[in-house]
């Protein structure tokens, strides 16, 4: 049954932020009189939340949940005076991301009038090899974890990187990752790693800019001074 519930939180996603029960079925895979019993029992918890027009949403308990001490959400809430600062200077959006299950996970966006078309958004996930920020991740990744990674993805990873070790190795010693029209064709990618003692990459922390901008090396700076700042904030609270 729990799996099942999974697959109902599962379908609602970006584009598919309101279902009905029965679009609810098809996208979970379930027969309809399951999800109807499922639809009613995750809303009599708060899990989904039903609308005047029948359809459903993802409910408040969900996010309360959510925003409780984790991991994820000390690191953004840590990282969020520090994006603020980076945003400011930049002026374009500015995001916080980890690797979770072979994917780059949004913990944290901020957008600011007239920024650089960015399809990130909070929560959202996107592929390693197409984000500077999966890059700059997969560069201070564990040796086992890159491993694994390419294990199930080699063949679509080298697709885009054929010479991806040396891609990673240069990431390595030049401290970030810049991609340009890697998702957008107007846009540049520009993240640094958030490092922990070991110099294992925490998180990513990235900037998003038209394919123009002609302050690249501030923004990298930017972007190093708060991802050392990042990183200090998190040492200190594990002490």
């Amino acid at each position: 049954m729990l799996d099942r519930a999974v697959r109902v939180l599962q379908a609602f996603d970006a584009h598919h932020a309101r279902l009905s029960v029965s679009a609810l079925a098809e996208r979970a895979a379930l027969p309809r009189t399951t999800a109807y019993r499922l639809v009613s029992q995750m809303t009599d918890l708060g899990l989904l939340t039903r609308l005047p027009d029948g359809t459903y949403r993802l409910g408040l308990m969900l996010w309360e949940m959510a925003t409780r001490s984790t991991d994820a959400q000390d690191l953004a809430t840590a990282a969020l005076p520090f994006m603020e600062d980076v945003n400011q200077v930049v002026r374009h959006s500015t995001q916080l991301s980890i690797l979770d299950g072979g994917e780059v996970l949004i913990l944290e966006r901020l957008s600011r009038p007239g920024h650089a078309v960015n399809p990130a958004r909070r929560a959202a996930r996107m592929p390693v090899h197409l984000t500077s920020m999966g890059m700059v991740l997969l560069a201070h990744a564990a040796a086992a974890d890159l491993e694994a990674y390419l294990a199930r993805h080699r063949e679509t990873v080298t697709a885009k990187h054929p010479e991806l070790r040396r891609e990673l190795d240069h990431i390595r010693r030049q401290g970030f990752a810049s991609f340009t029209s890697f998702i957008d064709p107007d846009t540049t990618g520009i993240s640094v790693p958030v490092l922990d003692q070991r110099g294992r990459a925490l998180a990513a922390l990235s900037v998003v800019v038209p394919i123009q901008y002609d302050a690249a090396p501030s923004a990298v700076m930017s972007l190093r001074t708060a991802a050392r700042a990042i990183s200090r904030t998190m040492d200190t609270g594990r002490r």
